[in-house]
């Protein structure tokens, strides 16, 4: 079975967002362990990325803690753009970006193969959700256009 690719199409993925918050508290943290010597079953990452400095790690600040890793940054909650975004799909991700911009949002996005996932700082997600939901009203209204 070939997989499938995604939407590319920037004004169905715009209207079609359907953002939803997650429940859990995520924090970012680094270490210089290798993939090998880290818990990852237990500490279940959402995301690893290997830079020369480190890898980096997502995961829950509750899971982060309970595996002694108090030195983590940026508490965040996570929103899941639920339409399957093509990887290769252009301008959804910086029209978001732009949006969050105009209203003093931070943001980290995560490219999955299904989903895009935004990691928001704790207290702004509400703001980032609504923000999300007036997107896919106005792209459901006109067609959507990169500024």
């Amino acid at each position: 079975m070939s997989p499938t690719v995604g939407e590319k199409n920037l004004s169905v993925l715009l209207s079609t967002l359907d953002p939803t918050v997650d429940s859990e508290v995520f924090v970012f943290l680094t270490t210089k362990k290798s993939i090998d010597d880290l818990p990852l079953k237990s500490l279940q990452p959402q995301m690893l990325f290997q830079e020369s400095e480190g890898t980096t790690i997502i995961t829950t600040k509750a899971l982060a803690e309970s595996h002694g890793y108090d030195d983590y940054v940026f508490t965040c909650k996570k929103i899941t753009i639920s339409v399957h975004s093509s990887l290769e799909a252009v301008g959804m991700t910086a029209a978001i970006a732009s949006e969050f911009t105009n209203h003093g949002i931070a943001s980290n996005v995560v490219g999955a193969y299904f989903h895009d996932h935004i990691f928001v700082p704790l207290g702004t997600e509400d703001k980032a959700l609504q923000v999300l939901k007036d997107m896919m009203v106005k792209a459901k209204s006109t067609s959507f256009e990169m500024v």
